[in-house]
């Protein structure tokens, strides 16, 4: 059965496992194939062993007829809905690819919208109208006649940007209504083993262990799932996103110290050392102009990118800091150098709290600047090789209340979930920049939100202290590529993250806040970050058609 990321082979309707591995050889480039209700593994396997493995996942099934259907906790900030074909087939590929699922073609969708046997749920964000989840089902009685009256879940998928609890949870207990509805006596699913968190939400729900496999083909798709752990598995997400590209393309592959991100590239005679997106390419002197937040500024200047105006704070610089406080209304203080946005606080209007914000900021560095405050999206501009490769508006943290829930709890469940997506790299600390937004707003951390009411939790929008990106590479204005890469060429850098606050990313209007010399790849999928970094560092790797596609580009240009 065809689902558009790949087919489904219920392993139940062969009766030669010979002719089932036969099946599985015919997967379409590009394709994650799934042959599912193996109760004897080992005697396919025996048929195809270099092209076929056992997949690491349990399979679960839930008894419809005493199943969880639409109870449970009420969905708050969100419903749930069939999909629509044309209108949200975008956003579920889009969570598809933040998830590293396989994408569908989207007129799979159009040509699937009324065969019984495929339902499509997402989850639409009452305030934004946007899909911020999506679940497929597949009812098996109508797609092969199953004398069991069996149903099955596949791709449940949460943005892992979406602030509302219960996204999963509610998809679940929708499609297990609409397969009961149905006459379904029973829905399966496959997990992998170590997904605790998806594992202990169907155990929640009331799903058990049945003694069925999965197997699937020995594919790139599927490449993790099958091959002999490697020695960079302690690398962070940034640093394995290019070592994972790296291995594609047969360059050799170094780990110096996985804890750092520390790595050796090695290809065709030539070694390049990298510390995840920052290379042996990147001088000394870039990566020094990048650091001091006050040189970046005056070197950029100078090329003619926009600047907010900025001051120095010498010794405790009280009288200067008033009259620039005054002069601005709101200003950011931030450590000189620094990194991870610690020691940043923004939006400050009052003298006590740039005092307070001063003391915090030297706690990171010794030298503090002081700079207006320019209203606007955050706008992450990835530069490779003079080239915009990637560009992300990144918003602050925010809760969304339940009506029970203390802000504390809010931002702790918030803080679970962005370590979850991010591979642990994401987290929202409860500090005084928190503690400062929070006041402004008129809240503590233990006053409980209104059902819906969402809040701003940090006015930074660095993704390690647990703010969301949004690609916008496809909508961003000519402008603000051309002074994007116009700071890049007078920093001299080949890699670097470019941060403006815009008015919108497809406006004209901008200012510069920094540079950032090692931006994390791994936060631009599905832009070809990796790609484009190994390209600029191992030229002889891009595959000859691709090379050859760039060469008549160039000609024709």
């Amino acid at each position: 059965m065809d689902c558009g990321w790949g087919r489904l082979l219920f392993g139940q309707t062969f009766s030669d496992p010979h002719a089932l591995a036969e099946a599985m050889r015919a997967e379409s480039p590009d394709r994650r194939d799934i042959a599912f209700y193996i109760s004897d593994p080992h005697v396919l396997l025996a048929k195809a062993p270099l092209e076929i493995f056992l997949d690491p996942s349990h399979t679960f099934r839930l008894d419809l007829a005493s199943g969880p259907g639409n109870g449970g906790r009420e969905a708050r900030g969100f419903a749930v809905r069939k999909l629509a074909p044309r209108a949200d087939a975008a956003d579920v590929n889009r969570i598809y690819a933040a998830r590293r699922m396989v994408p569908v073609p989207p007129e799979f969708f159009e040509r699937n919208a009324d065969n019984p046997a495929v339902i499509y749920l997402v989850a639409e964000d009452e305030r934004t109208g946007g899909v911020i989840g999506t679940v497929m089902g597949v009812d098996h009685g109508r797609a092969f006649g199953d004398p069991e009256r069996g149903s099955s879940l596949w791709c449940l998928a949460v943005d892992p940007q979406a602030s509302q609890p219960g996204i999963g949870e509610a998809l679940v207990r929708h499609l297990a209504e609409h397969f009961k509805q149905g006459g379904a006596g029973h829905m399966d699913l496959s997990v992998l083993h170590d997904n605790d968190l998806a594992i202990a939400l169907y155990e929640k729900l009331g799903f058990r262990r049945i003694p069925f496999f999965a197997v699937k083909r020995k594919n790139t798709i599927n490449e993790r799932l099958f091959t002999v752990p490697l020695d960079d598995q302690g690398l962070n997400p940034y640093a394995r996103l290019i070592t994972d590209e790296a291995r594609r393309r047969g360059i050799m592959v170094e780990v110096i110290d996985a804890r750092g991100g520390f790595f050796r590239l090695t290809h065709g005679g030539r070694t390049v050392r990298c510390r995840e997106s920052l290379s042996e390419l990147t001088s000394a002197v870039a990566m020094s102009i990048c650091d001091d937040k006050a040189v970046t500024r005056r070197i950029v200047e100078r090329a003619g990118v926009v600047v907010p105006e900025q001051l120095e704070v010498a010794g405790d610089g009280h009288a200067e800091l008033e009259a620039f406080l005054r002069r601005h209304g709101k200003i950011v203080v931030k450590p000189a150098r620094g990194e991870q946005g610690k020691g940043v606080a923004v939006g400050l209007d009052t003298m006590d709290a740039v005092t307070a914000a001063v003391a915090s900021a030297r706690t990171v560095s010794d030298r503090i600047i002081v700079e207006q405050h320019v209203t606007g999206e955050d706008l992450r501009l990835v530069v490779i090789d003079y080239k915009l490769v990637a560009a992300a508006v990144r918003r602050p943290p925010r809760v969304v209340g339940d009506g029970r829930s203390d802000i504390r709890a809010l931002i702790d469940r918030q803080s679970r979930r962005r370590a979850a997506a991010t591979g642990g790299e994401s987290r929202i600390p409860v500090d005084d920049e928190a503690m400062r937004c929070l006041a402004g707003q008129g809240h503590g951390l233990d006053d409980v939100l209104a059902e819906g009411v969402e809040i701003v939790v940090r006015k930074a929008a660095n993704l390690h202290a647990g703010g969301t990106i949004h690609d916008v590479t496809g909508e961003v204005h000519p402008r603000l590529v051309d002074a994007a890469i116009r700071a890049a060429q007078a920093i001299e850098i080949p890699v670097v993250g470019i941060d403006f606050v815009v008015a919108a990313p497809d406006r004209p209007d901008y200012a510069f806040i920094e540079a950032n010399e090692r931006p994390g790849l791994a936060n631009h999928e599905p832009q070809p970050t990796a790609e484009r970094f190994v390209d600029l560092l191992f030229p002889q790797s891009v595959p000859v058609s691709a090379r050859s596609a760039a060469d008549r580009g160039n000609d024709c240009a």
